[in-house]
């Protein structure tokens, strides 16, 4: 990510909403914002067989029942608008075939699905994706209810 550019572009950006970017307030702005920017959309940088492949650490087990993950709270941007994703609220459910994934890498699954510009069917999608190449099911759901900034 060029964060250099990102500071340039918020301090145009700045300018051209009529704001002062050198006043006091304002200064550290641009880098603040491209920091933030770099944290946010960290996914983009990711495939999602890169992230199956950091969060995927399997555990061999001899159940068929389904595993489930509930009320995973994220965020996301709306690909559309840039606007906010929020009070996303993420179930993640998946019957392994002979392996498992740690419960605590699904949050962070989801998470980095969403540090993308994303639709929301998008994100449910690419969760699934990288809970099936993780964990060699097909058998995943997701479930994802949340409120948009843009509509």
């Amino acid at each position: 990510m060029d964060t250099k550019r990102i500071e340039s572009l918020v301090y145009q950006l700045l300018e051209a909403l009529g704001e002062n970017p050198n006043r006091e307030g304002l200064v550290e702005t641009p880098k603040r914002v491209a920091q933030m920017m770099e944290e946010m959309f960290e996914g983009i940088q990711y495939t999602n067989a890169d992230i199956a492949d950091m969060f995927g650490k399997t555990f061999d087990v001899d159940t068929n029942q389904m595993v489930i993950v509930k009320d995973i709270t994220c965020f996301s941007h709306c690909e559309h608008h840039m606007a906010l994703m929020y009070d996303m609220n993420i179930s993640i459910g998946y019957i392994p075939r002979g392996r498992v994934i740690g419960l605590s890498k699904m949050p962070r699954i989801a998470e980095m699905c969403c540090k993308r510009l994303q639709l929301q069917e998008k994100i449910g999608e690419d969760i699934a994706e990288v809970i099936s190449i993780a964990t060699g099911t097909d058998d995943v759901i997701v479930h994802i209810t949340s409120s948009h900034s843009c509509v």
